[in-house]
């Protein structure tokens, strides 16, 4: 073996078959290396990621790519790390006073959209080819969210990362895009608090 080969480091996720959609390669790596630097403090504006943009982050498929289930997982992860770290700054150069109120505000918005009637909790689509979600489904888990609030009923991130909902068409059901910024503004809580 060469000294080259045997300086390789290995992958960081196993790859999907060649004919097989995984993430594509030098995105997932890329957004790798910023998250590190980031967490190195070697960063610079360019390159700061926070827990919201480990949330947001996507990539493009490609046959034969990183498997999106391993880097799914390892996103996870890494948004629990950074907002800990987060939290953590927070408390640190403002006082958990301040980290308290802000985890209060948060959860008073939460909380307000969750006591709305059932049906009325999001906006409906405005125009055909919209994308929206179940009314029922996401009623059923804003109900389970006001147990995990109020009632300390049991409920982890990883529950709500991985919460999927039947499609609906039209004014049958909730706007995807308001369903999809509530649940991430309910993981960014959970994962706070956790």
């Amino acid at each position: 073996m060469s000294q080259e080969n045997a300086q390789k480091t290995p992958p960081p996720f196993e790859r999907v078959a060649p004919q097989e959609f995984g993430y594509n390669v030098k995105q997932v790596e890329h957004f790798l290396a910023r998250a590190r630097a980031t967490f190195n403090g070697t960063d610079d504006d360019s390159t700061v990621v926070t827990s919201h943009l480990v949330r947001r982050t996507a990539f493009e498929p490609q046959k034969g790519g990183y498997n999106a289930r391993e880097v799914d997982s390892a996103l996870d992860r890494l948004e629990d790390v950074f907002a800990q770290r987060e939290r953590d700054a927070l408390i640190q150069t403002e006082g958990e006073e301040a980290w308290l109120q802000q985890v209060g505000r948060l959860s008073s918005i939460l909380r307000g959209r969750l006591h709305r009637e059932p049906g009325e909790r999001f906006r409906r689509p405005s125009r055909r080819g919209v994308p929206s979600y179940n009314i029922d489904d996401v009623d059923d888990l804003c109900a389970q969210l006001i147990g995990y609030f109020e009632e300390d009923m049991p409920m982890s991130v990883d529950a709500i990362r991985s919460v999927t909902f039947r499609e609906a068409k039209g004014q049958d059901g909730y706007e995807e895009s308001q369903v999809d910024a509530f649940l991430d503004r309910v993981v960014e809580l959970m994962a706070s608090i956790d």
